[in-house]
């Protein structure tokens, strides 16, 4: 019954989240935002095929550009070889943890503290939404404030909440290896497509699309998926290293 409780409390308390932002007037509703009111001159320039000067979310194709949200075209496409360099920084830390704290045989840090029965039972709920919410910044991240950093780091934050509580909970970290390896290389892969067939790497060489539509920016919503996935994976393999010790 307790459990039953605790579960429809969280379950209560996120909707009362989701209605506020739903109904607050400082949250526009999905899609209606004129672009050209929030973004500079120099920015809208960036059409260069249709009406020029000009960017309607929902209408304007084939932009120069094609994410929405102004922080993405920067990152991931005008600077995008530079965020391959931030990712790298995250991977050589990542690296050094492992290497300092990581061993062949670890067992669950033993700490004094214990997790009580409200976090156990609510962490079950908040998971899931946690997790899910990672995932779609990262999936949006092109057309919404987010992207795959942010996205990452609330995928690790699951991760981190299982931790919490639940004392004896271990983490599969060699799945979290493969994930992070393969993520990397397809990064790398994607840059390589755009030396080899627009001259420069990490060019996008798909087509834009309709600016505010989920299949559009190119390579971009595939690349801020790539970094998500990378970020989250090696966040969760620090916070496994700093939460185990060597087993005897």
């Amino acid at each position: 019954m307790k459990n039953f409780l605790a579960l429809a409390l969280s379950l209560f308390i996120g909707f009362l989240i989701i209605m506020s932002l739903r109904n607050n007037v400082a949250f526009p509703e999905y899609g209606t935002v004129n672009v050209a009111s929030r973004v500079s001159q120099a920015y809208l320039d960036r059409d260069v095929t249709e009406n020029p000067g000009t960017v309607i979310f929902g209408e304007s194709v084939n932009l120069e550009s094609g994410p929405a949200n102004t922080v993405t075209a920067i990152v991931a496409d005008y600077r995008s070889f530079d965020t391959l360099g931030e990712v790298t920084v995250l991977f050589v830390s990542s690296l050094g943890v492992a290497l300092l704290l990581g061993t062949k045989k670890q067992k669950r840090l033993e700490v004094d503290f214990h997790p009580n029965f409200m976090l156990r039972v609510g962490s079950r709920a908040l998971f899931g939404i946690i997790l899910m919410t990672g995932i779609y910044v990262a999936i949006h991240g092109h057309l919404t404030p987010g992207g795959g950093f942010p996205g990452g780091a609330m995928i690790a934050s699951s991760m981190l909440l299982l931790y919490l509580a639940n004392d004896s909970f271990r983490a599969k970290i060699k799945g979290f290896k493969i994930l992070e390896s393969a993520a990397g290389s397809a990064y790398i892969l994607i840059g390589l497509i755009g030396l080899l067939v627009g001259g420069y790497f990490l060019q996008n060489v798909l087509d834009n699309g309709t600016l505010g539509s989920l299949f559009s920016a190119g390579f971009i919503p595939i690349i801020y998926v790539l970094i998500g996935l990378k970020v989250g994976s090696e966040i969760s393999g620090v916070i496994d290293n700093f939460l185990t010790e060597e087993g005897v």
